[in-house]
């Protein structure tokens, strides 16, 4: 069973689909951690992929198909289970980008840090990891995983 939660921002999921290293993270820790993602971070993911893909000539339709292939490795947050944490989630982000507020009140809902590449985060009383250091994250799970494994 996951000993930690994170919680995914749609950038996250993005870079998911888009490349490897973010994938291969998620697969790798999937077994390890529960990976949330507020369901508005995926509408968002849908609705942006597409038009990144044929941007770049490819099928729009592949990348909701990658998509569909990685939504397995994490678990869909509805609003209804969120919204209790929109007041307090809202006036974190007040100053920032409001938009994002789901994904600041699943954090404090599961009382868990966030994975994004967006700066709007820092600073709003959530801890919050980047792609380039979540493998300090990654490697305290493994840490305090096997230290409880090795006590008696």
């Amino acid at each position: 069973m996951p000993a930690s939660i994170l919680v995914l921002d749609a950038n996250i999921i993005i870079r998911s689909v888009l490349g490897n290293k973010v994938r291969n993270l998620l697969l790798e820790y999937s077994t390890k951690i529960d990976f949330l993602a507020p369901d508005l971070c995926v509408d968002d993911a849908e609705e942006y992929l597409p038009v990144i893909f044929e941007k770049k000539g490819l099928s729009g339709s592949a990348a909701l198909e990658v998509l569909n292939h990685i939504k397995p490795l994490f678990q869909i947050i509805d609003h209804d289970i969120y919204q209790d944490c929109m007041i307090d989630a809202q006036n974190r982000m007040r100053h920032k980008d409001i938009e994002d507020w789901p994904v600041v009140a699943t954090a404090l809902l599961f009382n868990c840090p966030i994975w994004t590449e967006d700066k709007d985060f820092f600073g709003v009383g959530v801890p919050t990891w980047t792609t380039d250091r979540i493998h300090i994250f990654f490697n305290a799970m493994k840490s305090s995983s096997s230290h409880y494994l090795s006590e008696p």
